[in-house]
């Protein structure tokens, strides 16, 4: 099987909600998602997404994505999208870091690779545990008030781990954990994400005065050293997410004891093989994940499901359905949210259809 056309599609997936917001007052009301549709010489296409969290998150954002694909087009042309290994490989030669734009490209061909052997994503990247894969949900930054009524607003939807907004104004961010806290049900998880928005004073601010509160902290502060610093302070359970961008990011805080889980983002690491082999020292070093992406639609939804299902279930701190939070279908097939849970498709590849009434026509076409 080869490579014989690349089609770049752009779609807009307005928020639910309206409006998402994190640390800093940063927010995002349109999300802005590229979907890569990876054509052969066989009957098999392929199908991959990525959809930065705006340009503010991290270093990436959709049009970065669009030219990016169009770079690296012309050295794909004529590989075989099945052999993950070199197809990276070839990547990462003709463009250093830009991992996210990698990472739609890699999802492709691991739909194609799905798609010639029968089998699901699933089972290719290690096999199926569970029946299903649990889910948390994102609560975008409000009063404190407005916050704690959403906790419960979700909890009606199945979800029982609720990751709140905060890295604000600290008196605010206490405000928000412990309003959040008091509604809190017996065998909820609640987090507060500060998305790197705390100076170090205003982290230690709020970790001491939530001491008392069951609450895990996650990425306090920009840098990993003042991570660090603020994990060496607080007894409460940690997490990382910006920083943990790769292998050796993972091992560093592992040897440093800087967490108690990690995020593991798809398009951070640069695709669904270079998240297999995070997932897989994770499950080695036996720390947990939530397994998920910056964000996106059913394509991406999809991915993180097979990634997520085919973890082993104490190492899975968590997933998303990023679909659930956008009003516009970029596929069919994509799992669906059921009591806060979600399972990966049996189908082949990825198990989603793109729907091209959302998608429209390519934005770019590389032969």
């Amino acid at each position: 099987m080869e490579i014989t056309e690349l089609r770049v599609y752009q779609v807009d997936l307005p928020l639910v909600e309206g409006r998402y917001t994190w640390s800093d007052g940063r927010y995002v009301e349109v999300f802005d998602s590229t979907v890569v549709e990876i054509v052969t010489d066989s009957d098999h296409i392929g199908y991959g997404e990525v959809c930065p969290l705006g340009p503010f998150y991290l270093p990436a954002f959709g049009a970065g994505a669009r030219a990016g694909i169009g770079e690296l087009a012309q050295y794909l042309i004529g590989q075989d999208p099945t052999a993950l290994g070199p197809i990276n490989g070839v990547m990462d030669a003709a463009l250093l870091g830009h991992p996210y734009v990698k990472s739609a490209i890699d999802m492709a061909c691991w739909d194609l690779l799905g798609k010639s052997s029968g089998k699901p994503v699933c089972d290719l990247l290690g096999g199926r545990h569970g029946e299903s894969v649990e889910l948390y949900r994102a609560i975008s930054q409000r009063p404190a008030k407005e916050m704690a009524d959403n906790v419960a607003q979700y909890r009606d939807e199945g979800y029982r781990k609720f990751q709140l907004k905060v890295g604000g104004d600290a008196q605010a961010d206490i405000e928000r954990i412990r309003a959040a806290s008091k509604v809190l049900q017996s065998g909820e998880t609640l987090i507060a994400d500060a998305n790197t928005g705390w100076l170090v004073g205003d982290a230690a601010r709020v970790v001491n005065a939530v001491a008392d509160v069951d609450v895990y902290i996650e990425q306090p502060c920009v840098t990993y050293d003042h991570c660090l610093s603020i994990r060496r302070r607080t007894q409460l359970p940690f997490i990382l997410d910006e920083n943990i961008d790769g292998i050796d990011a993972l091992l560093r805080a592992q040897r440093d004891l800087a967490m108690d889980a990690i995020n593991l983002k798809i398009s951070k690491v640069g695709g669904l093989s270079k998240a297999r082999l995070v997932r897989d020292l994770c499950v080695a070093l036996q720390t947990p994940m939530t397994i998920e992406d910056s964000w996106g639609g059913d394509i991406i939804t999809a991915a993180i499901a097979h990634l997520a299902h085919s973890t082993p279930e104490r190492n899975r701190f968590s997933s998303t359905d990023f679909n659930s939070y956008v009003t516009v279908r970029n596929a069919s097939g994509a799992p669906q949210r059921v009591d806060g849970r979600m399972t990966a498709s049996h189908e082949p590849g990825l198990g989603i259809v793109p729907d091209f009434d959302s998608l429209g026509s390519p934005v770019a076409v590389h032969k």
